[in-house]
């Protein structure tokens, strides 16, 4: 089993929902969350801010370094299913700008159903 955790634009978490759903991904936890890349200040922001853009706005109100608002997504999926994860959420949120997002997949040891009590993958769906 692997987690897949994705850090992605706020506009694009209904897409990306919407196309996990589709490719056989409906179980995944979200979290709003603030952070920012090593790149410096991208001057597009303002033209972002002069129609109303949420994102762009709310990178204008700190007045140190800009944390951005994202959605992080984590998923827990069977080690066969992950390139057809990574595979959704890059086709859906691959811009080709700075601030597309992250994934990052690390190992799970382990899953448990509260309820029933299954193990390992049987937790999973």
């Amino acid at each position: 089993m692997k987690q897949v955790t994705a850090i992605i634009r706020m506009n694009m978490m209904n897409a990306t929902k919407q196309a996990l759903i589709e490719a056989g991904f409906p179980a995944f936890t979200v979290r709003k969350v603030l952070g920012r890349g090593k790149g410096n200040v991208d001057y597009r922001v303002i033209r972002g801010v002069e129609v109303g853009a949420p994102e762009a706005i709310a990178r204008l109100k700190d007045d140190g370094p800009m944390l951005i608002p994202k959605r992080m997504m984590n998923l827990i999926v069977p080690d066969d299913t992950v390139s057809k994860l990574i595979e959704t959420i890059i086709r859906v949120n691959r811009t080709g700008n700075r601030g597309d997002g992250k994934i990052f997949v690390t190992p799970i040891e382990d899953a448990i159903r509260v309820r029933t009590g299954e193990r390992a993958n049987a937790a999973l769906v």
